[in-house]
């Protein structure tokens, strides 16, 4: 976004330090909740899946059940069948005939056999099955009790610290309105590359904030006048002056104690 108006080389060195000095906060503010958000969001996760596992087992469980049923319905249709065959064998008119009904009835008590086995397999699935829910049970239990302390904590930050990360990302946002287009890219590539997000440094002792690497004095005396952007040559971090950094300090502390 383009400044609205021509801006000297100390004010766009201090809008960049206060845009700083926000965003530092912000990064605070988050890093206090840490990975709480993405420890909520995988336990959710894990209680979905654990529930939907639950549910396909207790489906499991009745399909298995109206099978055991359906194999005793067999069973009896099977044992109707063979008592019809022996009364018919009472009536055969041939070897044939009896030898024929004598076969449909072995038939039938294979069929029995059969079944009675395959029902004695099921009953033992079903037995798996219920162990299975009952640990899966006791597993979501412990995780819906975990999601539920980790979800009030995460609350309980979110209830202290939201409020004024708006009001600070409204600010960043505000205060990124009032610089340049370019020296906005340049800050937000820098904080990208910097582990601790640290784009714009004052100096401190001869060297920049957070580095052992001596800044030369004229280049300490250019950075002290304000009229460059100077940045550092082995962080490329964007450098001001202690004087000016401290100035920016204490005005944006009496901008978050509004808060």
């Amino acid at each position: 976004m383009a400044a609205t108006k021509e801006m000297s080389v100390e004010e766009k060195l201090r809008a960049l330090y206060d845009l700083q000095l926000i965003d530092s906060r912000i990064d605070e503010i988050r890093n206090v909740r840490g990975e709480l958000p993405l420890e909520v969001e995988d336990l959710e996760d894990e209680v979905a899946g654990l529930t939907t596992r639950l549910e396909k087992l207790k489906n499991d469980l009745i399909n298995i059940e109206e099978q055991i049923k359906s194999k005793k319905n067999a069973i009896e249709e099977h044992q109707a069948s063979i008592k019809r065959y022996s009364e018919q064998q009472k009536n055969v008119r041939n070897n044939r005939e009896y030898n024929s009904l004598t076969k449909e009835i072995e038939f039938q008590e294979l069929e029995i056999q059969l079944a009675e086995k395959q029902i004695k397999e099921m009953k033992a699935s079903i037995e798996h099955k219920k162990e299975v829910i009952s640990n899966s049970k006791e597993k979501l239990e412990q995780k819906a009790s975990h999601l539920k302390h980790k979800k009030a904590e995460l609350n309980d930050i979110m209830a202290e610290t939201q409020k004024e990360e708006n009001f600070l990302l409204e600010k960043s946002s505000e205060f990124e309105g009032m610089i340049e287009e370019r020296l906005i890219n340049a800050y937000k590539r820098i904080r990208k590359s910097v582990r601790n997000g640290l784009a714009v440094v004052s100096i401190e002792r001869g060297a920049s904030a957070g580095s052992f690497f001596t800044i030369p004095p004229q280049t300490q005396v250019e950075i002290a006048a304000r009229k460059k952007i100077i940045t550092d040559e082995h962080s490329g971090r964007i450098l001001v002056d202690n004087a000016l950094a401290l100035e920016e300090k204490e005005k944006m502390q009496q901008l978050f104690s509004k808060i």
